[in-house]
């Protein structure tokens, strides 16, 4: 036995020089896609392009609107919000998984100990015809240790690494994008609740002017100097103006309760006082299309996951290779406890195992092209995600173009509709023209300030979408 054990040993560190000194790994190594990209965005004729001060997005980019409250909010979102929490936990888990899965490139090893008192049956077969068997009641003490490792000869565990770091990877980009949609749907809600704070200002105002209108006319009517119908209609009007308020009075509790659930409050608990001051569009630096696809966590999640189903085609073909385990374990083995620690008691053993699988009615053949198909779809799904980026940015830039001559044009309307509401109540007031011409005339006033309240509150909204399509402030 102890000629024997020279060259088992020899035999054993041979084929472990073989499995470190291996340095091929079956399936495809992965290369990161190139994407066609265009080199520029397309511009309205009169869009110029913002060159702000800082020249990038950064961290937090909301900031840049500069409400304080807004601020705020976002802080408390960061702090507070459940489905950043779950993104959170998911994105530790990928990275627990990583040392996990590192963790079966070395050798593992055990610790046993064991007591087990039995008796043998004195009628059992023979273990040989001239040594009668008898019954035997002993206790049998082990203490031992078995040390196994996978030699890793055709890079199965190595591409099982690769795909659990390529999983951190993605389960970080998917972080960072739950982040970014977060921030930008409470900015967005909030640039929306400020607007129905504005439209509700408007509201009230317009039906304090409509109620004093109606105390003039009713005063007229009585001294049968107006109509009964230009009573009814003024009476109308303001009933009209009062269900109008109360309708955006109830879209703004929608959105300060959805605001609530946003920053991890409860709605019953949460309240934003009114605020109508106006909120300055910042200058947004439009980014290279090359830049973009750097900059978005959607498509470095998407780039991450075709990295993890390329790791996953060569998990799958190394099936076809043989799997060989090094095993070595030691110990002593003794029918009482106090001979178990002595030179009679140790036993020993080293080997090594080649397992190949000769016949499978296809299932490893069908395991590599699962893992081919899912790699494509990736490659498809990453390809997607690209355009998708694209589509947005040059829909976020042409909206903000076109809300900039709108917001124009609906600051104009609302200054002509008030001075036209001015000259005919002046007129009715006079004697010289219909009652008629001042409810058009208020009508109109109305709806042109809402109007170019509304488009405000576009603009600030697709400033946010603008950033979100840009990546905010991720690096």
């Amino acid at each position: 036995m102890k000629r024997r054990i020279p060259v088992l040993a020899g035999v054993l560190v041979q084929l472990l020089a073989l499995a470190l000194l291996s340095g091929c790994a079956v399936g495809p190594d992965y290369q990161k896609p190139q994407s066609t990209l265009p080199a520029n965005w397309q511009s309205l004729p009169d869009f110029k392009p913002a060159q702000p001060g800082d020249g990038k997005l950064k961290g937090n980019w909301w900031e840049m609107f500069g409400d304080a409250q807004l601020n705020a909010l976002e802080q408390q979102a960061l702090s507070h919000n459940q489905s950043l929490v779950v993104a959170a936990e998911h994105l530790k888990q990928a990275r627990l998984q990583v040392t996990a899965s590192a963790s079966i490139q070395l050798p593992s090893a055990d610790l046993l100990l064991s007591d087990a008192r039995y008796k043998t049956a004195a009628a059992r077969p023979l273990s040989a015809y001239n040594v009668p068997n008898s019954s035997v009641v002993q206790n049998n003490p082990q203490l031992g240790f078995a040390v196994n490792y996978e030699a890793d000869l055709f890079g199965r565990v190595r591409r099982v690494v690769e795909g659990a770091n390529a999983a951190a990877g993605q389960a970080e980009a998917d972080f960072e994008n739950a982040r970014l949609v977060l921030m930008a749907e409470l900015a967005t809600s909030y640039f929306n609740l400020r607007e129905q704070d504005q439209e509700i200002d408007i509201l009230q105002k317009s039906v304090v002017l409509q109620h004093k209108a109606l105390d003039f006319i009713r005063v007229r009517h009585e001294l049968d100097y107006a109509t009964g119908l230009d009573l009814a209609q003024q009476q109308a009007l303001l009933e009209s103006s009062q269900t109008q308020l109360a309708l955006v009075q109830n879209q703004r509790a929608a959105l300060q309760n959805a605001i609530a659930a946003l920053t991890g409050t409860a709605a019953p608990e949460f309240k934003l006082a009114p605020q109508t001051g106006p909120v300055a569009i910042p200058a947004i630096p439009p980014e290279l299309p090359s830049e973009v696809l750097q900059r978005r966590p959607d498509i470095a999640s998407a780039e991450r996951a075709m990295a993890v189903a390329n790791a996953n085609i060569g998990v799958a073909k190394a099936a076809y290779y043989p799997a060989l385990m090094l095993q070595a374990s030691g110990g002593w083995d003794s029918n009482q406890w106090s001979r178990l620690i002595s030179a009679p008691a140790i036993l020993w053993s080293l080997g090594a195992s080649m397992t190949e699988h000769v016949f499978d009615n296809g299932k490893t053949t069908a395991n590599v092209n699962i893992a081919e198909s899912a790699y494509v779809a990736a490659t498809a799904s990453y390809r997607q995600s690209v355009l998708v980026a694209m589509q947005e940015v040059q829909t976020g830039m042409d909206s903000l173009a076109i809300l900039q001559q709108a917001d124009q044009s609906a600051q104009a309307a609302a200054l002509s509709s008030a001075r036209a509401y001015e000259i005919a109540s002046a007129r009715y007031n006079g004697g010289l023209d219909i009652f008629l011409n001042v409810i058009t005339a208020q009508q109109t006033l109305l709806t042109n300030q809402r109007q170019a309240a509304q488009i405000q509150a576009q603009q600030l909204t697709t400033a946010v979408y603008l950033v979100k399509a840009m990546g905010g402030g991720w690096q």
